[in-house]
């Protein structure tokens, strides 16, 4: 997890277009952990900022969508118990995209995701100071997935004082049918208890997927509940590279039958909760000549949350995240080992930008 705390400045280039600045900072604790008997290791990103530029588009007189992009500068920090810590940075950029709603006259709040990326970091071994080492040796190829649910203030800011245009009349009940296209970076916790009880919690991989949904809503006034299904379809990736070969953890079909609570921000945007049940394939296979190794369905859960906002009387747009964790597997038996030998439990992140066409 990370807090943020940004400033900025935002200008209306038209009555729904605007372009605006901004300078953030941020401290967390995001990391990768390797744990072998006798010795522990993690890596953390422990502060960093970033400055870049933001372009929206208002969706309704309260609500914009936007997209941004800019430069981003990290701080990093290797621990281990073997009194061998050090700490460096690294630059990059960053994209993303978010929805932001007014709910009063001076406070907005906003759903946003952004990716980051640093690049290849081939001198790290020298920079820790062992020496003789030649760089590339070791690579450390850094990126990030992040989403954020944030408040803003706007000092004497009128809402929807320019705005030219009527906000739609929505009633949120009904079903409706959906799609969304999104990024992701899944997450594999491997366990190998005979090499010294190993765990490595950080074996990561990203890609994007398409989804689509089915659903039914219930407007209660100002609060509104339903429950959705829906099956996707995923390029996430995780890869170890071993020499001149490979091996992947693929991440490429599931589906969820999820539950959502939400509240009216306004007349026309939802900000919303969700849970429920969460299915999962993924693919173990390796670079030629090897090919597939086995495959295998795992069940667990999703949390999450979001805003969506309606753009006419039947179609909606939103931005949402979920966290998505799975139930451990036991891969001992395909390589006839005893029970426990080498597991893993596998998660992921997941933000997401669909529409959704309910019927009257």
């Amino acid at each position: 997890v990370y807090g943020e705390l940004t400033v900025g400045y935002d200008y209306m280039v038209s009555p729904r277009f605007l372009i605006g600045g901004l300078l953030d900072a941020h401290v967390g604790n995001i990391k990768t952990t390797l744990d072998i008997t006798g010795f522990d290791a993690s890596i953390k990103e422990t502060y960093g900022f970033d400055a870049g530029l933001r372009l929206g588009y208002l969706l309704t007189p309260n609500t914009l969508g936007y997209v941004l992009g800019g430069y981003s500068w990290q701080k990093y920090k290797l621990d281990t118990n073997a009194g061998f810590d050090f700490d460096w940075d690294q630059s990059g950029y960053f994209v993303g995209g978010g929805i932001e709603t007014a709910i009063n006259s001076n406070w907005t709040i906003k759903t946003e995701y952004r990716y980051t990326g640093f690049g290849t970091k081939d001198d790290l071994l020298s920079e820790a100071g062992i020496v003789g080492v030649p760089d590339g040796l070791l690579n450390l190829d850094t990126s990030r997935h992040t989403f954020q649910i944030a408040a803003n203030y706007r000092f004497g800011a009128q809402n929807g004082g320019g705005a030219a245009f009527e906000t739609p009349a929505y009633n949120w009940t009904g079903f409706y049918i959906g799609g969304a296209g999104g990024a992701g970076a899944s997450v594999h916790q491997i366990n190998v208890p005979p090499l010294g009880d190993l765990e490595f919690n950080g074996l990561g991989g990203e890609g994007a997927f398409g989804e689509l949904n089915v659903g039914y809503d219930h407007d209660f006034g100002s609060w509104v509940a339903g429950v959705m299904v829906d099956a996707r379809y995923s390029g996430m990736t995780s890869k170890l590279d071993l020499g001149g070969g490979s091996i992947n953890v693929d991440t490429d079909y599931g589906f969820d039958v999820l539950g959502r609570v939400g509240m009216k921000m306004n007349e026309s945007t939802l900000a919303y909760a969700l849970a429920g049940y969460s299915w999962q394939h993924f693919d173990l296979n390796a670079s030629d000549p090897i090919g597939d190794i086995l495959d295998w369905g795992s069940s667990g859960f999703s949390v999450g949350g979001g805003l969506e906002t309606a753009l006419s009387s039947n179609v909606t747009v939103g931005l949402e995240y979920r966290y998505s964790q799975f139930a451990e597997k036991d891969f001992s038996s395909e390589f006839g080992a005893p029970d426990d030998t080498l597991t893993s439990t596998s998660s992921f992140h997941t933000v997401r930008l669909g529409a959704k066409y309910k019927f009257n």
